[in-house]
């Protein structure tokens, strides 16, 4: 009796030495877990998150919730989740928009690099210059003469976003006057493209890629080094005529700094394993995705990269929110 007595004693100052944050991060997760999307449904980064969130469900073995929160040129969810709680329990998705929007706007309540922390790079993916398949300009010289004669709106999927940037370089780079319209993502951008109630976007190529081989858009050319292998007849934007165009999107998962590492590790190991599944993988690639799974440390890296490459192009080009 007494042999189990000291045994039971043992046991319970080994548990009472353990802090309780330590037992609470051996055991996440314990209940669901709050994906926020801070762009519209149905955008590259929703399908991305939806994708990657629901190939965790099952090793995580809780639900993971996708929390759409469009606004503020996708600021409005990554502030939500820059003042969440550092436990694990809520994920962001982000994108290069993030990166810009750091100089963007100057007075933003959080900081990228200082309020949220890296987990894992998902996917890269080109942009693409598309028209309304009724527009007769047959290619990118013909679309540049058609815009220099009159001001053309061009669409986005928000302020400091991808297809913005891509849309001010257009503008800069071949002297045309542009209207930009943005939106509160990709999909109604697109909509209204389709509707004829825009005259171009410079679109992320997994949201326009449908309505490319549906042919009710055309695409003049992409903002990739190399044709993209799903369009191999669409010309590179230095190809087609009009040099500094490159630009390459992409799309991650973040955390609000403090999160413990131990969580950060384990999520990110299972997000580069969903990214990288043969299933997953063909299904991104025939989106427009180059599934890619790097860890914090290598997300990091692109984040502070892209952040001070883009700062300097929005101070050069004077690039404006509005």
């Amino acid at each position: 009796m007494n042999t189990r007595r000291n045994a039971l004693h043992v046991m319970a100052a080994a548990l009472a030495a353990v802090p309780l944050g330590a037992l609470a991060q051996a055991d996440f997760p314990s209940k669901p877990v709050r994906y926020i999307v801070p762009f519209a449904a149905g955008g590259l980064t929703d399908v991305m998150a939806r994708l990657v969130g629901q190939k965790l469900t099952d090793p995580l073995k809780q639900p993971v919730v996708i929390d759409n929160k469009p606004g503020a040129n996708a600021n409005l969810g990554a502030d939500l989740a820059a003042k969440s709680a550092a436990d694990g329990y809520t994920w962001l998705a982000i994108t290069l928009t993030h990166a810009v929007n750091q100089s963007l706007f100057p007075g933003l309540p959080y900081s990228l690099e200082k309020n949220l922390t890296p987990v894992a790079h998902l996917a890269t993916s080109p942009l693409v210059l598309v028209i309304n398949a009724s527009n007769p300009a047959r290619n990118l010289l013909e679309f540049l003469a058609q815009a220099k004669s009159k001001s053309f709106n061009g669409g986005s999927s928000g302020n400091g976003t991808p297809p913005h940037l891509g849309l001010e370089l257009l503008a800069l780079n071949a002297k045309i006057d542009v209207q930009h319209v943005p939106y509160k993502g990709g999909a109604p951008s697109l909509n209204d493209l389709l509707g004829n109630q825009l005259d171009f976007i410079v679109s992320n190529l997994p949201e326009s890629l449908p309505y490319i081989k549906g042919g009710k858009l055309r695409a003049l050319a992409v903002t990739s080094a190399k044709r993209h292998a799903l369009l191999p007849d669409v010309p590179t934007f230095a190809e087609a005529g009009l040099a500094g165009m490159e630009i390459e999107n992409w799309t991650g998962l973040m955390m609000p700094a403090g999160t413990p590492k131990s969580i950060i590790d384990k999520v990110a190991a299972e997000a580069i394993k969903a990214v990288k599944l043969p299933d997953v993988s063909e299904r991104v690639a025939g989106m427009g995705f180059t599934p890619t799974g790097m860890g914090p440390t290598e997300f990091g890296a692109v984040i502070q990269k892209d952040v001070a490459h883009w700062r300097e192009i929005v101070k050069e080009r004077n690039i404006k929110a509005n």
